[in-house]
């Protein structure tokens, strides 16, 4: 059974490199509160932009930084609804206009459903 075994398994899992020689970066200790009273602390480098939230370890909730660092608030933008689209490609009063048309052809019998005006009016020119 030692026969089938695969020689030199373990070489990519195990590192021959020691760390002498080697400068790491600097970092610092940031410190985080949670609302359910869990404080823990997050290594970083000492060049990065250090984040006003975190998600606790313990429990996933939102911690803030003990930096006094406050949560952005996101720019939502306002709700545009299909009113205020329509109202940027025309004017209330060319609106108004063209209601006044389409008035005029859907009773006309012009344009509608076909089952309101348009057989009545076959039938009217047969007759």
């Amino acid at each position: 059974m030692g026969e089938r075994t695969l020689r030199g398994a373990r070489l990519g899992g195990q590192s021959f490199e020691d760390e002498r020689g080697i400068e790491f970066a600097a970092r610092q200790n940031i410190g985080y509160a949670c609302p359910q009273g869990h404080e823990f602390e997050i290594p970083m480098s000492v060049e990065a932009d250090v984040p006003a939230v975190w998600e606790c370890p313990r429990c996933g909730a939102e911690a803030l930084s003990k930096h006094g660092q406050l949560k952005e608030e996101k720019a939502e933008k306002p709700v545009r609804t299909h009113w205020d689209m329509l109202l940027e490609r025309r004017s209330v009063k060319e609106l108004e206009e063209i209601l006044t048309e389409r008035l005029e052809l859907l009773r006309s019998g012009e344009i509608g459903p076909a089952h309101l005006h348009r057989a009545s009016k076959k039938k009217a020119k047969s007759a």
